[in-house]
């Protein structure tokens, strides 16, 4: 059951549809409209709807979760540029750093969507399953940048891999931080082609409850049949959610918010 569709809650559509054609090489799926639209990311989509409409008396108004800290959450979605096309993008780009096996950097969407670009393949400290890396690996270097994961902090990476384990995702290896005194250690979980990525602390770390109706990431939506058994959490917009044991939604019971 890989992410079929990531939600972003846009408070300009067109604003949103010029940055991500222009900077990510996203495709329009059909005709935008002033309320929504489609965008092609190799191998998923990505909604754009301008379904807030202003939180309730007493909500935030921003997103609660913070770049360089641990709150629960998710942290982004990434697309994966050609090495060809990196000088294109590199004006766009806010860091740029070396990374395991990897190059990646980091921006912000118009609505402040975290987005990571990587380039190259992961070098797993563990290998957890090696037919997964394989397939990663196989993916090859794609001729626009593809969707490749989302990110979350979590309190206990065992229980999200029991969470996500019914919902068609394993564990494709670790990697160790041990310089870093946070404990800091990262898993990734696959499906189809697409990832999770599991971000956990070994120190205190701040509880976050879903924000889906803010701008910027709402969700992840997930292809197949969402188990039966799963508690899901409704939305400002009418959705029917599903948030894992650390508050980080990522699966839709009932699809996108209706326009």
């Amino acid at each position: 059951m890989p992410i079929q569709n990531v939600i972003i809650n846009s408070t300009d559509v067109q604003r949103s549809v010029d940055f991500y054609t222009k900077s990510l090489e996203a495709e329009l799926v059909g005709l935008p409209t002033v309320e929504r639209a489609v965008l092609d990311l190799v191998t998923a989509t990505s909604s754009c709807g301008r379904w807030v409409r202003g939180p309730a008396p007493g909500c935030p108004t921003t997103s609660s979760w913070a770049s360089g800290t641990s709150a629960s959450g998710s942290t982004g979605w990434t697309p994966a540029p050609t090495s060809s096309r990196m000088p294109e993008c590199r004006s766009t780009w806010t860091r740029w750093t070396p990374r395991v096996g990897v190059r990646i950097c980091f921006l912000y969407d118009p609505d402040g969507t975290l987005l990571e670009l990587v380039e190259g393949n992961l070098q797993y400290g563990s290998v957890l399953g090696p037919a997964g890396v394989a397939a990663e690996g196989a993916l090859g270097t794609p001729e626009r940048p593809r969707f490749d994961h989302v990110a979350v902090t979590v309190h206990d990476r065992a229980a999200t891999e029991a969470f996500c384990r019914p919902l068609g995702f394993s564990f494709l290896g670790t990697i160790e931080q041990p310089h870093d005194p946070r404990g800091f250690s990262i898993g990734y979980l696959k499906s189809g082609d697409t990832v999770v990525e599991v971000f956990a602390f070994q120190t205190e770390k701040v509880g976050r409850e879903p924000q889906t109706d803010l701008p910027g990431f709402g969700y992840a939506e997930l292809g197949g049949d969402v188990p039966a058994d799963a508690t899901p959490v409704t939305t400002p917009a009418g959705t029917e959610v599903l948030a894992n044991p650390n508050g980080f939604v990522f699966a839709t019971r009932s699809g996108e918010p209706a326009a």
